[in-house]
């Protein structure tokens, strides 16, 4: 069975090429002429069945020039523009292998499914070869034959198990996940969680999936042959276009730790997130579960004193705990800092037994002893990590219900993670990060800055002759960038209105706030519905969805109650239905059409100011000199509603409203930096003309709107 979704394998050589490599995929790059990039283009985009932009055509031609230049390109580029062949042309011309790093599957798919075979093909005649291409994730997101095959090795001290029979039993939901996770097994070419449909619980998924530490390795598992993510690293070696995500960057930049194959090409697509997925992937936590796991699946193994010496610090550290107060912890307080050093000491202890024990007569040792160690190892990773104390990582208590009854665990993360970035991206290949938001308050420095380039390595937008540097990278060479913004097709300012409700009362920590409610209502009923309303809180979500579906015929949809893929298909099939929620609707959602002609915003979504790590970021900055609030809290917002607002503007015949229901975007100092990070729309206070404006666009859509309850 074939699955193009993963990659795409070589064609045979055509018969009549003089210039066609003998087998395939041993075809040579060659570079095209920069000269040609304009041709390449247009058949790229008529293959896709698209239009040519502007815009397009300007970023194709910047892509190219910064590889022929070794320098590094921030590329804002609106939606429509048609991004991703605008730098999939000129890599491809380009001829050394290409990664593309993106951060969301639906992206990653758009890629490897439609973009890339349409362009290839379209680009063959020109390039006369076909560029392979492949998808390559983090193990843990492939299945593992041999937990399919052999069993799950048990926390409970009794080797490897049936996850199907023991777990809630084969009639259960998760019983039947498994069974039909290893029916799966059977039948997939790739192994992907993401091919499987529908999908499966995360507990279901974790039985049969291993993480880089727990796999057994190609070489010492009966299924090494077969395994679909050492067959996913093949793919990725041959294939001249590696499409990844951000979490894959990260572990291949800053931890030291190769995943990726080789490259002379970097592109960075949704490049607004890489700062908080790199963040993510930086950050680590000593949980009470954590300890209790490792100890269980070090009590087969391991000698008895090594794990006494574990449980007795998991249970100190429980105790701790349970008592412990949410908050930063700028240097760990002696008890705690004692319980950490015991769980540090006992892991290494667990480390070594597990070393040197060995038990021949156990068929199943290798995966129950692989767990074991990938437990102990990573205890001893993260407790080291808050030993250290170092100036550049901030730690805090979390409490969170998820770790069970209350207790609290410790984090850790980095204080920035520009420096990580700027010595792991920048200095062995040329770097394009694009997005729809990279200028914030008009300018590239805020978020160049966040992803390791300085302000002082910047050069003029526009391309001059005679500006360019020494072109190279090494460890001395300044990470040279430019930044360009080549605009949108869409003409904002004639299909949107950007409205600030300036008569409102600015907004406190209580979500109830009955004038912006009012409002909302108000708003609601001149659209007829078609509302997307982005809360900066779950609370303020359900305040809001429970006064509207109190007050309105319409149906409000709220994150949390069904799916989120359910809820947008939902949304977009009912032009009177309005959907609500909090951080993955201010950036995943795409419905273009009359179903979304309202966003609404109910305030500047400002990071909270208990928010540990914000704090601290801010607070770093102000003792540099810097403004801690514009650089952090402001940044964070703008980006926010930037994304936000660009859930208003999909398709060329889109028209619609973005109210932001905070006067701070109007009134205060910093408003103006909020506006200016946004399309381009229409700006007004005026709430009368937003609502005759609603109410004409809703007339011309849809006949008839439900009526606002009265009473």
């Amino acid at each position: 069975m074939t699955n193009d979704s993963e990659s795409q394998l070589p064609d045979l050589p055509d018969e009549d090429d003089a210039d066609a490599s003998e087998a395939p995929g041993a075809e040579e790059a060659v570079a095209v002429p920069r000269a040609r990039i304009p041709e390449l283009l247009h058949a790229a985009v008529a293959a896709v069945g698209g239009v040519e932009r502007p815009g397009q055509a300007r970023m194709a031609e910047a892509v190219a020039d910064a590889v022929d230049n070794a320098e590094h390109l921030l590329v804002q580029a609106g939606t429509g523009t048609g991004k991703s062949l605008a730098y999939l042309v000129p890599a491809l011309a380009h001829g050394d292998r290409v990664v593309v790093a993106t951060a969301t599957l639906a992206l990653q798919r758009q890629l490897v499914e439609r973009d890339l075979p349409r362009t290839v093909e379209a680009l063959h005649p020109v390039l006369r070869r076909r560029p392979l291409f492949a998808m390559l994730k983090g193990r843990s997101n492939y299945l593992c034959l041999h937990r399919a095959n052999e069993g799950t090795p048990s926390d409970e001290g009794e080797g490897l198990f049936d996850a199907a029979e023991v777990l809630g039993g084969p009639a259960s939901k998760l019983g039947q996940d498994v069974l039909r996770l290893r029916e799966w097994a059977d039948e997939t070419e790739t192994g992907d969680r993401d091919d499987l449909s529908p999908g499966v619980s995360d507990k279901a998924w974790a039985q049969l999936a291993v993480t880089s530490k727990e796999c057994l390795g190609a070489t010492r598992c009966a299924y090494g042959q077969e395994c679909f993510a050492e067959k996913a690293r093949e793919r990725a070696k041959l294939a001249d276009v590696v499409v990844t995500n951000h979490a894959m960057l990260a572990i291949d930049a800053i931890e030291g730790a190769p995943v990726l194959p080789e490259h002379g090409l970097l592109i960075v697509d949704e490049a607004h997130e890489l700062v908080n997925r790199v963040t993510g992937a930086a950050t680590a936590e000593l949980t009470v579960g954590a300890v209790n796991r490792a100890v269980k699946r070090a009590a087969r193994l391991a000698n008895e004193k090594a794990v006494d010496a574990l449980q007795a610090a998991a249970e100190n550290f429980h105790g701790l705990m349970e008592t412990a107060q949410p908050g930063r912890v700028e240097e760990l307080p002696e008890y705690l800092a004692y319980a950490v050093t015991a769980i540090r000491d006992a892991s290494r202890q667990v480390i070594t037994s597990l070393g040197e024990t060995r038990d021949k007569a156990l068929s199943d040792e290798d995966a129950v002893r692989k767990q074991a160690m990938a437990s102990a190892e990573s205890l001893h990773e993260t407790a080291e990590r808050l030993l250290e104390d170092s100036e550049y990582d901030v730690v805090w208590i979390e409490r969170s219900d998820r770790f069970g009854m209350g207790t609290a665990s410790l984090r850790v993360a980095p204080l920035s993670v520009s420096g990580l970035l700027r010595e792991g991206l920048y200095k062995e290949r040329s770097v394009v990060l694009t997005s729809a938001t990279l200028k914030l308050g008009g300018d590239f420095n805020g978020v160049a800055a966040s992803v390791g380039l300085p302000s002082e390595a910047r050069l003029p937008d526009e391309r001059t002759e005679g500006d360019n540097p020494e072109p190279g990278f090494g460890e001395d060479a300044a990470p040279h960038w430019r930044g360009i913004d080549v605009g949108s097709p869409f003409k904002y300012p004639k299909q949107g209105i950007l409205y600030v409700a300036r008569h409102l009362a600015d907004p406190g920590r209580d979500p109830e706030r009955p004038d912006m409610l009012d409002e909302l209502a108000e708003l609601i009923g001149a659209a007829g519905g078609r509302t997307l309303g982005l809360f900066s809180s779950m609370r303020g979500a359900q305040t809001a969805a429970e006064a509207m579906r109190e007050r309105l015929d319409n149906r409000i949809l709220l994150q949390g109650e069904d799916t989120l893929g359910e809820l947008i298909r939902e949304f977009a099939s009912d032009a009177t239905t309005c959907l609500f929620g909090t951080l993955s609707l201010w950036q995943g959602v795409d419905v273009p059409g009359s179903a979304c002609q309202l966003v609404v915003m109910d305030r500047i979504p400002f990071p909270r100011p208990d928010d540990p790590l914000m704090s601290a970021r801010q607070k770093d900055v102000e003792q540099r000199g810097g403004n801690g609030f514009m650089a952090v809290a402001a940044t964070h917002a703008a980006l926010l509603m930037a994304q936000g607002a660009g859930r208003l503007v999909r398709a060329a015949d889109d028209r619609g409203v973005v109210a932001v229901l905070d006067p701070r975007v109007e009134t205060k100092r910093y408003g103006s930096f909020f506006r200016s990070s946004m399309p381009e729309f229409w700006y007004t206070t005026d709430r009368n003309q937003v609502r005759r404006s609603l109410a004409a666009i809703d007339a011309s859509a849809v006949p008839v709107r439900p009526v606002v309850k009265r009473g």
